[in-house]
C-alpha cells in the first residue's frame, strides 16, 4: 500500500449535506443498529415470534446502548477529554467516543425492561438479538478505523496502517486493530446465526455471545495502542477491555450453566408418581 492510500483511511467526516457534516462514525454506528435489528427480525420469525418485535424494542435497545456506551466513555476519559470543555461535548457521540461494553450493558438492561413490559419470553428474545450485536459491531469498528480511534500499537507488518500528520500515532505504522475485531465479529456473527438454528435451550445463543465476544475482545486488545498508561490496572497485566472481558466471560458461563439446567426435564420422584 502506498502512503497516500494509508492516509486515506482517516475520514471522520464522510460528506456534507449543505453545511451539515455527516460523521462517518455516527453513520456506521447507525447502520450497525439497522442491520442488527434486521437480523434479529429474521431470527424472531424463525423462533415463532413477531418479526416486528425487534423494531418495537429498538427505542429501548438503541437508547440504552448509546447512553451506556457514552456514560462509560465519559467516566473513563473525563480528565483527559472533557474536564474544562463545554458540556455539549459530553453529548457529541457523532464524533466518536463510545465504549462497547458500556453499550452492551446499557442495551441489555433497557432491553430487559422493554421485554418484561410486553410480557415476552426474555431469553428467547435475547437469542434472536445476539447475532445482530456481533454484526452491528462490524460496522462500529469500521467506523473507529475511519475515525482514527481505537487504533493499534506500532507494527512493521505489511498491512500496518499509517494515520496522517496530526494523529497521535504519526508517523508510525500501527496495527489495524479495528479491522481485526471487525473480521472476528463478522465470523462470530456467522457462527451465532448457525447456533441460533440449532440451539438446545432458550438463552444459549445470548450466553454464547457473551463468552465468545469476551475471547474476541481479549485477543483484539493485544494489538490496541490507544490506552493511556494511567488507564491500565496498576499491575499492567490487563487492559481495561480485558478486565471487563473477564467479568463478561464469567457472566456468560454462569448463564450457560444455569439456563441449561433450568431447561432439563425433571424426573419425578416416588412422592410425585
Amino acid at each position: 500500500m502506498t502512503g497516500s492510500r494509508l492516509r486515506a483511511l482517516l475520514k471522520p467526516i464522510l460528506f456534507h449535506l449543505g453545511t451539515f457534516p455527516i460523521h462517518t462514525f455516527g453513520l456506521l454506528v447507525a447502520l450497525g443498529f439497522v442491520f442488527g435489528l434486521w437480523t434479529a427480525s429474521r431470527n424472531a420469525r424463525r423462533a415463532g415470534l413477531d418479526p416486528e418485535l425487534p423494531y418495537d424494542l429498538a427505542p429501548w435497545l438503541i437508547g440504552g446502548g448509546l447512553i451506556g456506551a457514552r456514560m462509560l466513555y465519559v467516566a473513563s476519559y473525563w480528565q483527559k477529554d472533557f474536564a474544562g470543555q463545554p458540556l455539549s461535548e459530553v453529548f457529541a457521540i457523532w464524533k466518536g467516543g463510545l465504549v462497547f461494553y458500556g453499550g452492551l450493558i446499557g442495551a441489555t438492561l433497557a432491553g430487559i425492561v422493554g421485554v418484561k413490559r410486553r410480557g415476552l419470553p426474555l431469553w428467547k428474545v435475547a437469542d434472536c438479538l445476539a447475532p445482530g450485536i456481533a454484526l452491528g459491531h462490524v460496522f462500529g469498528r469500521t467506523g473507529c478505523l475511519l475515525n482514527g480511534c481505537c487504533f493499534g500499537r506500532a507494527s512493521s507488518l505489511p498491512w500496518a496502517v499509517r494515520y496522517p500528520e496530526g494523529h497521535s500515532t504519526f508517523p508510525a505504522l500501527v496495527h489495524p486493530a479495528q479491522v481485526y475485531e471487525s473480521l472476528l465479529n463478522l465470523a462470530f456473527f456467522g457462527a451465532l446465526t448457525w447456533l441460533h438454528r440449532r440451539r438446545k435451550f432458550d438463552g444459549q445463543v445470548f450466553a454464547s455471545y457473551l463468552v465468545g465476544y469476551a475471547f474476541i475482545r481479549s485477543f483484539a486488545e493485544l494489538f490496541r495502542g490507544d490506552y493511556d498508561v494511567v488507564s491500565k490496572p496498576s499491575s499492567g497485566v490487563f487492559t481495561p477491555g480485558q478486565t471487563t472481558s473477564l467479568l463478561i466471560l464469567a457472566t456468560g458461563l454462569a448463564l450457560l450453566f444455569v439456563l441449561r439446567g433450568a431447561d432439563r426435564p425433571r424426573i419425578a420422584g416416588p412422592a410425585a408418581r
